[in-house]
């Protein structure tokens, strides 16, 4: 993706949380039947490999498997916050008049060598850690094993896993870090006013205020 210095984001910490706190990743990949997109939940193993390494699972009527079995490389995006960004906050506005409107978001992008996987005991620790991960916070957890072991065991013959070691990633704060200090001000300000679905954007902005 285009990335210039001021919002690249490096540092694999911070790329590693938005992938835990947004596991929604699309999946792209292009192989013999095309460019093929898909909307998959992912679960981070941070520790494995020099990135981490993602796991996930897949429809097996999803025809996007044979294209996974073909490649060598897959791509996976991961959205977190966005929000337009209207030049009235600026205070720039104010003094010159010089501005625009634009976009602020953040993103991480992901690149593998892709491995679809049909062994059961896999697919059972994978569907196992994800819904434990989504499920721990809840006052009263629902486990796999709530299911009927028949149940769960035929829901298991639809599905096929996915494994991802991570060979290369780049993450984009795109969170005006480069407009000033009292644009950036306005800009966290003018998103408070619009409610909870721009707070995770302010909050961004604010990160990048001078402390104190």
């Amino acid at each position: 993706m285009y990335l210039p210095a001021h919002f690249r984001e490096d540092r694999q910490h911070v790329q590693h949380d938005l992938m835990r706190a947004y596991p929604l990743g699309v999946l792209f990949t292009a192989g013999p039947g095309g460019p093929m997109a898909n909307h998959v939940p992912c679960l981070l193993y941070a520790d494995e490999g020099p990135h981490g390494v993602l796991r996930a699972h897949l429809a097996r009527a999803n025809p996007q498997l044979d294209e996974l079995r073909a490649i060598t490389e897959c791509f996976v995006v991961f959205q977190g916050p966005e929000d337009y960004i209207t030049p009235s906050w600026y205070a720039t506005k104010r003094e010159t008049g010089k501005v625009v409107p634009t976009w602020n978001f953040v993103s991480v992008h992901v690149w593998s060598a892709p491995r679809v996987i049909e062994d059961p005991l896999w697919l059972r620790r994978q569907l196992e850690d994800l819904t434990n991960q989504h499920e721990h916070p809840r006052p009263r957890p629902w486990h796999v094993d709530d299911a009927p072991a028949d149940f769960i065991e035929a829901q298991m013959r639809g599905i096929v896993g996915l494994e991802l070691p991570i060979a290369r990633i780049e993450g984009k704060w795109k969170v005006s870090q480069n407009r000033s200090e009292a644009d950036r001000l306005g800009v966290a300000a003018g998103l408070r006013t619009q409610g909870a679905t721009s707070a995770g954007m302010a909050t961004l902005v604010e990160a990048t205020l001078p402390s104190g």
